[in-house]
């Protein structure tokens, strides 16, 4: 049990203190000093009807930078276009495409995003989802990020809004296992794909090197872009980085527990659900992070046991069994506050409900459930659904 204990207490504390040093280093992006050059912003949209036009919206009220707003209409079928058609009336820097039928092979979301590149007209390109919504500052500060970072392609996280339970309890999750688990110094030091991170809902880059690394035609078959597009960019010798825009942008991903989980379990086998990584880290989770509270019970039973010994043995019992038992509890006790001090600082700093920091034990369990139930449909060969396609996991 001591040794147990003690490997619970490693496998919290080490992402705790990382997750805290890089907290120093996820920084906002910094306000522009120098003329930016123009952006092109890329919205693919699919039945985007109850979210594109307050997405344009956003957008237009940027200031500091010059842009242009490109909407690609992938075979909607609701008033997603009429939207985006009404807008363009208005504002001349809106643009509406129509997006080329999806060949074998790719993944619908990555082909829009390819064909919005080839129509974009600016050195900058930025991809937005439509559940974002865009700050005036951000797409300057961000420009500006790109520059001062010596980047090719950065992103961010937007701040995201949460309202049923499985949102609450489990997309904060985003900022733990970011900030917990990649160290952001050696992400810096090096174009290592290994060291790759990124979020699909906002990514601004410099077109020539988009177009040199292949863009989303290099990661045509992924659902996780996210993670995809910045390994792309460092395999091909790029920088990329990030920044914090929780002040910066805002995004409703999911509206229900349906959503979430299926959300979450689509692109699951390309981050920890890969079948190598899959063991290590729900070991490494579920000891670090679970395993210390559900024997927290055990732990108050163990206490109250070892007082009412002392109480009737005396000071004599306290000098024969002192040391196992005091290292066994303080590393309990230990391994609880390092498991929960990440979700309480990013409660705080990332704006999130509090009630999933205090649920966070049970939102990792939860979290590698959908990991494994994502790679067993993977491995028997069952395929995704998103946006009404159907997709072969790869």
């Amino acid at each position: 049990m001591l040794v147990l204990a003690l490997l619970c207490l490693l496998c919290a504390l080490i992402p705790a203190a990382l997750f805290r040093a890089n907290l120093n280093l996820y920084l906002a992006p910094p306000e522009p000093t120098s003329p930016l050059p123009a952006v092109s912003v890329l919205i693919p949209a699919r039945n985007e009807e109850a979210a594109i036009g307050d997405a344009i919206r956003a957008v237009l009220t940027s200031e500091g930078i010059d842009l242009e707003v490109i909407v690609m209409d992938d075979s909607s079928t609701d008033r997603t276009a009429e939207i985006v058609r009404s807008l363009a009336l208005i504002d001349p820097r809106v643009r509406l495409e129509q997006a080329p039928s999806l060949p074998k092979g790719w993944n619908g979301k990555q082909h829009a995003c390819w064909a919005l590149a080839q129509t974009a007209l600016n050195p900058i390109l930025c991809f937005v989802d439509a559940d974002v919504r865009l700050q005036p500052a951000c797409l300057a500060r961000m420009t500006a990020f790109l520059a001062s970072s010596e980047s090719s392609l950065v992103t961010g996280f937007p701040r995201q809004i949460t309202g049923s339970f499985l949102e609450w309890l489990l997309l904060p999750l985003i900022h733990f296992v970011l900030l917990g688990f990649l160290p952001i110094s050696r992400m810096r030091a090096s174009t290592d794909p290994a060291f790759a991170a990124g979020c699909g809902q906002f990514m601004l880059a410099n077109a020539q090197d988009y177009f040199a690394c292949g863009g989303h035609s290099g990661i045509k078959l992924t659902m996780h872009d996210g993670l995809r597009l910045p390994r792309l960019f460092r395999a091909s010798g790029f920088r990329t980085d990030l920044a914090d825009i929780t002040d910066l942008a805002t995004c409703r991903m999911y509206t229900n527990g349906a959503q979430v989980w299926s959300g979450l379990a689509k692109n699951a086998t390309e981050g920890i659900a890969d079948p190598k990584r899959i063991v290590p880290a729900s070991l490494v989770l579920f000891l670090g992070q679970v395993l210390p509270s559900l024997l927290l019970l055990w732990t108050i039973f163990t206490v109250s046991v070892y007082l009412t010994m002392l109480l009737h043995h005396g000071f004599m019992f306290y000098i024969a069994k002192p040391f196992q038992t005091t290292v066994l509890l303080s590393a309990w006790f230990v391994a609880i506050l390092a498991a929960y001090l990440p979700r309480i600082w990013a409660a705080k700093r990332f704006q999130q409900d509090w009630r999933g920091a205090v649920l966070h034990p049970f939102g990792v369990l939860l979290l590698l459930a959908i990991q494994w139930f994502a790679l067993i449909r993977k491995l028997r060969g069952g395929p995704v659904s998103w946006r009404n396609r159907t997709y072969e996991e790869n």
